[in-house]
């Protein structure tokens, strides 16, 4: 990704006072040294929400939100680092400068310039088809599947016609090569090595990203003796359909307006109702969410209503939507329709009105899980009661939220019978033991971060020249097993660079890192008395780990037989006498082990 200069992101935090920026958000009381006021990530009635101006970032001790000015704007206004980058720039007049790229980087960028160019012109060839002479039946098809010519426009609906290469031969005319056109996905090479249109005698329908730049195409067969119903464009450097979600870029700004999303499956189920006025409506397209299309929607809510018929609401790709989107803490209902119809034949027949009945009667997914579990199950036997209970529990443990998921242990305990004490041991058992299915980033929680790895990042945003100088003195091998060695391998980086600095350091973690530095260096004291007693307790412990690691050889070795394995062991118990030496030595130093207990 191409990068603003270090040079001019210091410089923008420098003018982009970081108390005068959350000031337009937050209302904000002096404390101290720092500033406090009621987090404007969740929702609170005691402020736990810190900016320290001095330190230039911000911290929740509720939620955990941390980092600098910019991640602020990243995570309050849902935008990238680079809009973020703009949005204060812009509000503080500071002029942009061009983004650093690599060579590579350059090429990368002016081949996805052409791919976006080319889709745009495909786009444009496909609707002048439809609106052409060879399109009437397809434009009679389109008002036949109950669309107006102005949905038809709205969402950029075109034809590809059935010859051999008309697509190409247009695309080549305007100077795009062979070679582009295979890249982009719009052609394909045949074992004779004739190329070809992919996409012939198909309705088409633009695939964009969420700013609306057309990257991919959804085809649809026009008759029932064509191989494939629907033809999608492969992967290519601009579309991922694993990360692409259809009709994001009509919906957004109505997602975020209304605080809930529809999700429906297919083209035509978001057709009906975008035109219906359902404006807050995307597509997954008949497969399951991934969890890259679950973050991008979670940029612009929290909350999904999904629709889909009885007999597809508990299973496949829509099950696993359901249980993925609880899983990432999104609130989650159901708007269930008669059996075999979808939001495309539902609207089609009942209307705009007859839909909006079936979304304010639409039920929260777990309960909905619960009692469709529960259908058919004798809960006065013992039977159904642990049946129900092995169903219900996996999808118990899933859910992030632990009010959540004490409330629906409450509930599965009354379905099930059960006493509600019995049921939250049980989602506890099973929660430590889940592995979910959202990639979730894997932290640890601060009361399992050593005093020693809590003070040297205390010590690299409050003293960070002096930290820097005592976490040189350490080898690779001295991170080895630490909670934190992603944050402490991204500092050595930066300090190899000579570009280190805490408000760089934050810019770069990730969100849950940031939220971890920030919340280690709120404390208005270090855990440490110096950053160099946290180096040699780190050091200390690669020791331990090491004796630790010769014992159990040592210990296989004589099982094997001490016999054949002398020359080994002795060597081995050489190593081990040399490690206790070096543990001893730091225990006699003066005051280590009183500053750092329990390391």
């Amino acid at each position: 990704m191409a990068l603003y200069p270090t040079a001019f992101i210091e410089e923008l935090k420098q003018h982009a006072d970081i108390v005068t920026v959350i000031q337009d958000y937050v209302s904000l009381k002096k404390a101290g040294t720092k500033y406090k006021g009621l987090c404007p990530f969740h929702g609170e009635k005691t402020p736990s929400f810190t900016v320290d101006r001095d330190k230039g970032f911000f911290h929740c001790f509720g939620c955990r939100a941390g980092g600098d000015v910019i991640k602020f704007i990243e995570l309050h206004e849902k935008l990238g680092f680079m809009d973020a980058v703009k949005q204060l720039a812009q509000r503080f007049g500071m002029t942009l400068p061009e983004p650093e790229q690599s060579e590579e980087h350059r090429a990368g960028t002016a081949e996805r310039e052409s791919l976006l160019k080319i889709h745009e012109v495909a786009a444009a060839w496909f609707r002048d088809q439809l609106a052409s002479p060879a399109g009437t039946r397809i434009r009679k098809l389109i008002t036949e599947r109950g669309l107006t010519e102005e949905t038809s426009a709205a969402l950029g609906l075109g034809f590809a016609p059935p010859t051999r290469d008309g697509l190409t031969q247009a695309l080549r005319n305007q100077g795009y090569s062979p070679g582009l056109l295979m890249r982009a996905g719009l052609t394909v090479q045949r074992e004779d090595g004739s190329v070809m249109d992919r996409f012939r005698n198909r309705l088409m329908i633009p695939i964009c990203r969420d700013t609306g730049s057309v990257i991919a195409f959804g085809g649809r067969a026009l008759d029932a003796d064509q191989p494939a119903k629907y033809l999608n464009s492969p992967e290519t450097p601009i579309y991922s359909k694993s990360r692409t979600l259809y009709g994001l870029n009509l919906a957004k700004t109505a997602i975020r307006q209304g605080g809930f999303a529809v999700l429906v499956e297919g083209y035509f189920d978001f057709a009906q109702l975008f035109q219906a006025g359902y404006q807050s409506v995307v597509a997954s397209c008949g497969t399951a969410l991934t969890p890259q299309q679950v973050q991008q929607l979670r940029r612009f809510t929290s909350k999904v209503v999904l629709s889909f018929d009885p007999d597809a609401a508990g299973e496949g790709a829509a099950a696993k939507s359901c249980e993925m989107l609880v899983s990432a803490g999104f609130d989650v209902n159901v708007a269930i329709l008669p059996a075999g119809e979808d939001p495309d034949t539902f609207v089609r027949r009942h209307g705009r009105q007859g839909y909006a009945d079936r979304l304010l009667k639409s039920q929260p997914y777990l309960e909905y899980l619960l009692d469709r579990s529960a259908r058919g199950l004798n809960l006065n036997t013992d039977e159904g009661r642990v049946k129900l209970l092995s169903e219900m529990l996996p999808v118990a443990s899933r859910i992030p939220d632990a009010a959540m998921r004490d409330r629906f242990g409450d509930r599965l305990a009354f379905k099930a019978r059960v006493t509600d004490e019995v049921v939250r041991a049980e989602i506890r058992r099973a929660a430590v033991q889940r592995q979910t299915t959202v990639a979730r980033l894997e932290l640890p929680s601060l009361n399992r971060v050593t005093k020693a790895e809590k003070g040297l990042i205390w010590f690299l945003v409050h003293d960070p020249a002096r930290c820097l100088t005592a976490i040189r003195s350490l080898d690779a091998a001295d991170f080895d097993a630490l909670s934190t060695r992603s944050v402490l391998d991204l500092v050595r980086k930066l300090d190899e660079d000579s570009s280190f600095s805490p408000s760089v350091l934050l810019e770069r973690l990730s969100m849950g890192e940031a939220q971890l530095v920030t919340a280690i260096a709120s404390e208005t004291e270090p855990p440490v008395h110096q950053a160099e007693d946290c180096v040699r307790a780190l050091r200390r412990t690669r020791y331990e780990r090491e004796r630790g690691a010769v014992q159990r050889e040592i210990d296989r070795l004589q099982q094997l037989g001490a016999a054949d394995h002398g020359e080994e062991i002795n060597a081995l118990l050489v190593r081990k006498h040399d490690l206790q030496q070096r543990i001893a030595e730091f225990d006699a130093a003066p005051g280590l082990r009183s500053s750092l207990g329990g390391v």
